[in-house]
């Protein structure tokens, strides 16, 4: 077991959830509260984000409060966006009430946004805080999963092996579009997994001319169905467009859409995400103990590391050659 300094100042640990939820939080806050218990701290919930910091919804929890959480998706101590955690008034607030809690250090639960407000925070005011990387994208720089990315590769793959069954029935070309405005990863991994037949994402220009050979050389030739799996972001402008585009130049085709939209941010998170949750929380009270302070809790080769929130933004992270090179393959 991690050696912890039980004599750290440290006392009380608050938690909150921010930004976009995603499967495994619960899990998640649940290893933050029975570390801290663990470790003889109390822990207190803070409702609705950073929000609910600013107006007082802080209660403290137990160890029967999250006795039944960690099959559930999405976040009890609910989540909201926070404009006013912009200005400065709103954090000096949210400084207030932590001191009115009795409260000595923060675990944030969250994604770039979250964690660059608790970067800020943290250096205002000196607080100690941690974050745990919380989003199904997995665009965080300094951990190679992030909590809920896993149970979202599987909800897409468990969709698109249903939507290929009515592809393959009808002789339908499916446009399959998934999250990720930004990055990806989810499109890539997943499109892999459900053998998608062409994957187009945001890190690579879609080359429409590539695209509408394969449909006219492989797909009207060889193929009675086809996925391809499309990234919300990816520069075509999305399925709705791409399909529109293709149906014109290929009016013979049977073409349809598909939207999987917030479903893929829902259900219960997978053991992957599950035990991930636990290692990171654990790991945040620990640190917290430990004396570390503006970082990120992350998974590095299967190892939990501790990442400065500086280097924990979004867009550093590449998506591998060899998952592009896969794709090329296992589509001849």
């Amino acid at each position: 077991m991690k050696k912890v300094n039980l004599n750290s100042p440290i006392k009380t640990i608050g938690v909150l959830t921010s930004g976009g939820d995603s499967p495994g939080m619960n899990a998640a806050i649940r290893a933050v509260v029975r570390a801290s218990i663990f470790y003889n701290r109390r822990v207190f919930g803070i409702y609705h984000g950073y929000k609910g910091l600013i107006n007082g919804q802080i209660q403290e929890l137990f160890s029967s409060d999250v006795s039944d959480v960690i099959t559930r998706g999405g976040t009890f101590l609910r989540t909201s966006r926070c404009p006013e955690f912009l200005e400065y008034k709103g954090r000096e607030e949210a400084r207030n009430q932590l001191l009115k809690n009795e409260i000595d250090a923060l675990i944030v639960i969250g994604g770039d946004g979250s964690f660059k407000g608790a970067k800020k925070f943290s250096n205002e005011f000196g607080f100690p805080i941690i974050g745990i990387p919380g989003t199904i994208d997995n665009d965080l720089f300094g951990t190679d999963y992030t909590i809920g990315y896993d149970t979202a590769l599987n909800t897409v793959v468990q969709a698109v092996d249903k939507i290929r069954d009515t592809a393959s029935s009808h002789d339908r070309l499916f446009f399959v579009e998934v999250m990720g405005r930004d990055a990806g990863f989810i499109a890539l991994r997943s499109g892999i997994a459900a053998g998608a037949e062409e994957i187009l994402i945001p890190e690579r220009r879609t080359d429409f001319r590539k695209l509408k050979n394969y449909l006219q050389e492989e797909y009207r030739v060889k193929k009675s169905s086809s996925i391809v799996l499309v990234a919300e972001g990816d520069d075509s402008g999305g399925a709705l467009v791409l399909a529109n585009t293709i149906q014109h130049d290929f009016p013979d085709f049977n073409v349809r859409v598909s939207i999987l939209g917030h479903v893929q941010r829902g259900g219960s998170p997978s053991a992957f995400d599950r035990v991930m949750a636990g290692e990171m929380g654990i790991a945040s009270v620990q640190g917290l103990l430990n004396g570390k302070t503006n970082v990120m809790v992350g998974m590095k080769n299967r190892k939990i590391v501790f990442v400065d929130f500086e280097k924990s933004g979004k867009h550093h992270k590449k998506v591998k050659q060899s998952l592009l090179d896969m794709v090329k393959i296992l589509n001849v």
